[in-house]
């Protein structure tokens, strides 16, 4: 099978979220995969994911996977925590590529850099609610203690750029007390918004509290996978530059904006698509 993808090795890779959140995890691949290019999908007419249910969740993976798959891309990243705990192991059996998701990698590492073995996560309602990280942190160890938080109200002031407002830091005053008795050692960053939050949150939780960012650890787990399948990017293809395309399904000028101010490279379009038709 793997034989088979080695005639992809050029291809993009497709990254897709609800919104602008997947960007963090974009990032990062253009940070630690260089030489791949990337088509993204923001979901932002139907944003936020983590209030809607499990059967909304997988029909909009699919569309947009679908989409992807039509784009030509070699390999799918689910960068969106909600998607990624409703959706991904009931569509990894329909796909033909390599898919990865956000939740088992970041689960991962914060299971074996844990001192203490407490371990806090916030998320949306969705992804708190489905248990997704407890249980992956259990197959790594099986003794954590998981407690998870649903912060909803950190999605629509990211996407608003209000990072560093006085009202997001009395939000996550408020969603994170409970965790500053808690005893926790390790928090994940479980939903891909949430990287834009982390100087505030570490101001508010102490240098005591080790912050894992799914996004950097998912972007590790993609370089494995395209080697494990041999179709990493190698720079000697027909393109010596990695290419980058966006795409939404609403507010594309918005979107195109808020890119510009977190990624390493300045997009010039996010092109407007209708993911239902």
């Amino acid at each position: 099978m793997k034989e088979s993808f080695e005639d992809k090795k050029y291809a993009p890779v497709g990254v897709f979220d609800s919104g602008v959140g997947g960007l963090t995890v974009a990032r990062e691949i253009m940070r630690q995969l260089p030489k791949e290019s990337i088509i993204y999908f923001g979901d932002t007419a139907r944003v936020p994911y983590g209030s809607k249910s499990k059967e909304t969740i997988i029909r909009y993976s699919r569309q947009i996977i679908h989409f992807l798959e039509s784009m030509g891309v070699k390999a799918i990243v689910v960068a969106c925590n909600t998607a990624s705990a409703f959706a991904l192991e009931e569509i990894r059996p329909e796909m033909k590529m390599p898919i990865i998701g956000v939740v088992k990698p970041g689960a991962k590492v914060a299971a074996e850099t844990t001192r203490n073995g407490r371990i806090g996560v916030i998320g949306t309602e969705g992804t708190v609610g489905s248990q997704i990280y407890s249980e992956m942190v259990h197959r790594h160890n099986p003794n954590a203690v998981v407690l998870g938080k649903a912060c909803p109200l950190f999605v629509p002031l990211v996407e608003e750029g209000w990072l560093k407002d006085s009202v997001t830091i009395e939000v996550a005053r408020r969603y994170l007390a409970s965790f500053q008795e808690s005893g926790i050692d390790t928090l994940i960053l479980g939903c891909t918004h949430y990287p834009l939050l982390r100087s505030t949150i570490r101001d508010i939780m102490g240098d005591g509290v080790n912050l894992v960012n799914p996004a950097y650890e998912t972007a590790q787990g993609l370089k494995r996978l395209l080697g494990q399948y041999r179709i990493a990017n190698d720079g000697k293809g027909p393109s010596t530059s990695a290419g980058y395309q966006f795409y939404v399904s609403d507010a594309a000028e918005k979107f195109k904006n808020f890119a510009n101010s977190i990624l390493p490279c300045e997009i010039k379009k996010a092109q407007l698509i209708h993911i239902e038709e």
